[in-house]
């Protein structure tokens, strides 16, 4: 059996057992699930692209076939990110947004730099801290969210930390990359402790394409 033959048994063999314990599964549902595992095999290849294409369609099936489980997850993520804000030691001032789609663009123009705490179900962020003017000597950066799109530009006067986890999706750090499930990334810049500006990066998605590189 060659190696294309052996997913798709995989493949096979899930939908089945789903479908076995779980006697409400329809064709749609098998479908939908045939697709993300298709998605993630893809971007653990490398074709992210052709990947991200199959979980799109995929997710846009189990939402259409299973809004409960979906608004579930939601719920769940949400959960998650008010727990890690009551963990991480934010002062008062710190900004708070939650939306259920969101873009932010900070790297096409100077931006200010503050602690902030940012969730969202659908969300594409691209930060270039080159462009930012920081507003305090350490700062917080909390990013939560079901499906995110992060890309970070790092020069080299920041300090910056990084803990990201991304459960089905891709990390790619300075051309480094690690795709497919559950990746987990902890990571600080040479020379952390010295710098005159630290800039912490708490990164966690359900699925996300987390890119961080240098200018």
């Amino acid at each position: 059996m060659n190696r294309k033959s052996q997913w798709l048994a995989i493949i096979i063999i899930i939908v089945g057992m789903l479908m076995l314990f779980n006697r409400h599964m329809n064709l749609l549902t098998a479908a939908a699930l045939i697709l993300l595992t298709v998605g993630m095999l893809q971007i653990r290849k490398g074709d992210t692209h052709k990947g991200y294409r199959y979980l799109g369609i995929g997710a846009a099936l189990l939402l259409l076939d299973n809004l409960m489980i979906v608004f579930l997850i939601v719920l769940a993520s949400l959960a998650y990110f008010y727990s890690k804000n009551k963990k991480i030691h934010f002062h008062d001032y710190v900004w708070k947004k939650q939306n259920f789609m969101a873009r932010y663009y900070w790297d096409q123009s100077s931006w200010r730099l503050r602690s902030m705490s940012l969730w969202h179900a659908i969300g594409e962020v691209n930060a270039d801290l080159s462009l930012s003017i920081p507003e305090e000597k350490q700062t917080i950066v909390l990013l939560q969210g079901v499906m995110g799109n992060v890309r970070l530009t790092l020069p080299e006067d920041y300090g910056v930390e990084i803990e990201a986890s991304v459960l089905f999706g891709r990390i790619n750090l300075l051309d480094e990359q690690d795709s497919g499930m559950m990746n987990k990334l902890v990571w600080r810049t040479p020379g952390y402790e010295s710098s005159e500006h630290k800039v912490k990066f708490v990164i966690s998605y359900i699925v996300g394409d987390l890119n961080i590189r240098n200018p």
